[in-house]
C-alpha cells in the first residue's frame, strides 16, 4: 500500500499537523490520483473542529480536489494514465436505492460515503480526505477535468461550484430570469457567475457595501445592501428565485418578502444554529416556498464543470501551501478571503 503525505487534526482542539498513512493499492475499479490542488472549504473547518459532532480522528479534510490520474485497475473503462480529473464530496454510496439508481447520490437514503470522515468501505475505517499528495478513488465517483480551466480554480468547484450550481438547474433558472443571491462569500461569488452564465438578471444581498463593486466584477446586474430599507423594498415581489448562501443564522422574512409568485427561496448555507422561524402569511400571500439543497449527484457535477468550461468560469482563489493551512482557518472565520483558499499540493513535502 503506497503511503500518503498529508495534514491532519489529530484532536478538535488541536492545529492540522503533518501526517502520514497509507492509500491502498488500486482495485480493479479504482483510480489512483497524483494531487495537485485541493481547495479549503468552510465544512473543513467544522469537522476538523467537531463542530458538528461526529469528527473521528485523524481527520484529514478536504473535498475540493484535482490533479492527474497515475495508476488505474483493470477494469477501469472512464480515465487513462495522465488524464485530468476532480473529486468531490463523495467517493461512494449505497448505489442501489432509488435516489442513487435516479443520479441523487447525494440523498442516498442508505447515506453517500464522505471524501473524508466517511465509512471506508475497502479498509473498514475512515476515508481521509485531499489535504495529501494522493487519494485513490472508485473509477464512478471521478469527474473529468478539462485542460481549458486554471486548474487551481477548478479545485473549489468540486463543492462550492455544485453547491450552487444544483439550485440553479433544479428550479429552472433561465434567460429572463430575476435571481437573487443572497452573501458574497465563497458559495455567493460562485452563485453570481453561475446564475449570470444562465441567462439571469442577477441582484447580489450583502451587508458589506465594500463588496459592491467586487459584486458587479464578478457578474451581478445589481447590489443591494440589505441593512438598507429602501433598497430592500425597492426589490419586493420581484424575484423568480434567491440562493441563499449565508450560514449564520438570520431573519429569513426579510428575503422571503422579495420574490413574486411562486417564487422560491433555497438555503445552501448551514448555519451552527437553526434560523428563525419564517412567518407563515409571508409563504403563502404569494405561494412561495423556502427550500434546502445539498450538492449534486455525480452526473450533475460533470455537467457543472462542463458547464464552467464552456463558460469560462472558475473560482476566484488564494493560493496557500500546505503549512499555512491553520492560518488560513482563521483568517476564513474572519471572511478575510477573496472568495476561495486553494493548497498547492506541491508545497506538501515528507518531514
Amino acid at each position: 500500500m503506497p503511503k500518503a503525505l498529508g495534514f491532519a487534526a489529530q484532536a478538535a482542539d488541536k492545529p492540522l499537523e503533518y501526517f502520514e498513512f497509507e492509500r491502498r493499492d488500486p482495485t480493479e475499479n479504482d483510480v489512483e490520483i497524483e494531487i495537485a490542488y485541493c481547495g479549503v472549504c468552510h465544512s473543513d473547518l467544522h469537522q476538523a473542529r467537531n463542530e458538528w459532532g461526529g469528527t473521528v480522528f485523524p481527520c484529514v479534510p478536504g473535498h475540493e480536489i484535482v490533479g492527474k490520474v497515475t495508476r488505474v485497475g483493470k477494469k477501469v473503462t472512464k480515465y487513462q494514465v495522465g488524464d485530468t480529473v476532480g473529486v468531490g464530496c463523495m467517493v461512494d454510496s449505497c448505489r442501489t436505492c432509488a435516489n442513487c439508481e435516479d443520479g441523487y447520490e447525494q440523498y442516498c437514503d442508505n447515506g453517500f460515503v464522505g471524501t473524508y470522515n466517511g465509512e471506508d468501505k475497502h479498509s473498514g475505517g475512515v476515508t481521509f480526505g485531499g489535504y495529501s499528495n494522493r487519494i485513490t478513488v472508485d473509477q464512478d465517483f471521478v469527474l473529468k477535468v478539462s485542460d481549458k480551466l486554471d486548474l487551481a480554480g477548478v479545485a473549489p468547484l468540486l463543492c462550492a461550484g455544485i453547491t450552487t450550481y444544483s439550485p440553479l438547474r433544479h428550479w429552472g433558472v433561465r434567460d429572463g430570469h430575476k435571481v437573487g443571491v443572497v452573501g458574497l462569500g465563497g458559495l455567493g461569488h460562485m452563485a453570481v457567475k453561475l446564475a449570470k452564465a444562465m441567462g439571469a438578471e442577477v441582484v447580489l444581498f450583502t451587508t458589506s457595501p465594500s463588496k459592491v463593486d467586487d459584486a458587479k466584477r464578478l457578474g451581478a446586474d445589481h447590489v443591494v445592501i440589505s441593512k438598507d430599507e429602501e433598497q430592500m423594498k425597492a426589490w419586493r415581489n420581484r424575484l423568480d428565485f434567491i440562493l441563499n448562501t449565508v450560514a449564520a443564522p438570520h431573519d429569513l422574512d426579510t428575503y422571503l418578502t422579495l420574490l413574486r409568485l411562486n417564487g422560491t427561496m433555497t438555503l445552501v448555507g448551514v448555519p451552527a444554529e437553526s434560523h428563525p422561524s419564517p412567518a407563515v402569511y409571508n409563504l403563502i400571500a404569494k405561494r412561495r416556498s423556502l427550500a434546502g439543497s445539498l450538492i449534486g449527484g455525480i452526473a450533475e457535477t460533470q455537467e457543472m464543470l462542463d458547464f464552467c468550461a464552456e463558460h469560462g468560469i472558475t473560482s476566484d482563489i488564494e493560493m496557500i501551501a500546505m503549512d499555512d493551512i491553520n492560518e488560513a482557518y482563521e483568517r476564513m472565520l474572519k471572511s478575510d478571503v477573496k472568495y476561495r483558499f486553494v493548497i498547492d499540493m506541491a508545497t506538501l513535502k515528507q518531514k
